[in-house]
């Protein structure tokens, strides 16, 4: 056998077995075992389903392009290089898409976990409600969620790029596993919603212009708001949290962010986080714009307490001295920016609540003592922003809290359920969308099968 049919041979070999090993990749709802309140929502399912099957039948068509191309005069005349060039590209195509598989897999295994997947369906049901505005200023992607280790949490935006080409259908956030469950659960997931909503608003771009502006008239306070703009997706997402779950947000990132002294302190000009300690009491500053309430000076107090700042280098002394002149004008300035996304209103308008106050949220949860049934009819950020003060009020301890909000959870991930199955059931027996995306899917199998 010839060096060149030799090649031809191998290649041709490898394309089918791309083929055979692509038939394996079945869609997740043939893959993962879980109970109906464990599932994600039927948008993000149908979304996650439709991408991934369209990965599919693109690399079918382009192993099968390739095989035709082999078989023909042109790939009969190639030489090995070009042959090995042309079945590379897409071999890489199929691990790209392999990537974007295990991508989803990893926010979806974890639904078969028992009473895991139905916490994390919970949390799906309050990003959501977080991620919504009552203006409808955007249509809001469908939200996943799923644990991981370590502190920070993370999101993979909707509407971004995924390795190897293609729109990310869904917004998945990493939560935590040390999160699971407290009030600092809400701080985190609705930071990391605030990064969806900021892209969703473009937040970040007329921010920086505001900003740039300042820098021009700041004088001797321009490294404040020079600090301030190199910081200004990260801090948004923190004022997205705060105007949604209150000040569960700032205590839910102390906890985070309380780490050994030289962390604390430590300035580094490539992170786009602020450096702990000033970020803290800038989430204290921000709560108390928006929210007036003594409660946000005694915070900033204690967390001043844990960590004096005392001893520090003359540059980093002189450098916290400008942040905290600058923060009040700073906060203002988030609070009030209207970009033409919100159509007139200011940021604080679009996304603070009066029902957030820190005296509205303890009456509330008050009431709930006599009347339950109110906590499990409320919104889940509102619901997650009563809990929230009663912990910084001391009016419930972490076990009390903990157990109510593995109930909530729970509670929204069935509520969830039901309404989709009763939703999903009025459409089938109308020729709607479930019983378009079923045919869909058996079509879809039947092809990954043959």
């Amino acid at each position: 056998m010839s060096v060149g049919t030799a090649a031809s041979w191998l290649l041709v070999q490898e394309a089918r077995a791309l083929l055979t090993r692509l038939a394996r990749v079945l869609p997740f709802a043939l893959q993962v075992p879980m109970v109906p309140a464990a599932g994600v929502s039927t948008a993000a399912q149908t979304a996650i389903e439709e991408y991934l099957a369209r990965g599919r039948r693109e690399l079918r068509g382009m192993v099968g392009e390739f095989l035709k191309w082999m078989h023909g005069s042109a790939g009969r005349a190639a030489t090995p290089a070009e042959a090995q060039r042309r079945f590379t590209y897409v071999r890489l195509r199929f691990q790209a898409m392999l990537t974007q598989f295990d991508i989803f897999a990893d926010a979806l295994g974890q639904r078969s976990e028992h009473e895991t997947g139905v916490r994390l369906a919970g949390l799906d049901v309050a990003a959501a409600d977080a991620l919504a505005l009552p203006g409808g200023d955007y249509d809001v992607p469908p939200v996943i969620c799923y644990l991981d280790r370590g502190q920070g949490a993370a999101i993979r935006r909707a509407r971004t790029r995924l390795p190897g080409g293609g729109e990310n259908p869904v917004a998945i956030i990493r939560i935590p596993r040390e999160r699971m469950i407290g009030s600092g659960i809400s701080s985190s997931l609705v930071h990391e919603v605030g990064h969806q909503g900021a892209a969703l608003l473009e937040l970040i771009p007329s921010l920086r212009l505001s900003l740039r502006d300042k820098q021009e008239e700041a004088g001797e306070q321009r490294v404040a708001w020079t600090y301030w703009e190199r910081w200004i997706s990260e801090i948004v997402a923190d004022f997205w949290a705060i105007a949604r779950v209150g000040v569960s947000a700032t205590m839910g990132l102390l906890s985070v962010v309380s780490l050994p002294r030289a962390f604390v302190f430590r300035i580094s000009p490539d992170d786009p986080h602020p450096f702990p300690w000033i970020r803290v009491l800038l989430s204290c500053e921000m709560g108390a714009t928006l929210y007036p309430h003594p409660q946000w000076n005694q915070l900033a107090r204690l967390w001043e307490s844990f960590y004096p700042a005392g001893g520090l280098d003359e540059d980093r002394t002189e450098l916290i001295a400008k942040l905290r002149k600058t923060m009040p004008d700073f906060a203002a300035l988030l609070a009030s920016h209207r970009p033409e996304t919100l159509r007139g209103r200011s940021l604080g308008e679009a996304l603070g609540s009066a029902n957030r106050q820190p005296a509205r949220l303890a009456a509330e949860y008050a009431n709930w003592q006599s009347a339950p049934e109110r906590m499990y009819k409320a919104a889940p950020s509102f619901a997650l922003a009563v809990i929230g003060q009663a912990k910084a009020d001391n009016r419930i301890s972490p076990e009390e809290e903990s157990r109510l909000l593995a109930d909530l959870l729970m509670r929204w991930a069935l509520r969830s359920a039901l309404d989709s199955s009763a939703a999903c059931a009025n459409r089938s027996v109308t020729q709607g969308r479930c019983a378009v995306c079923r045919r869909r899917v058996e079509r879809e199998l039947q092809s990954t099968l043959q």
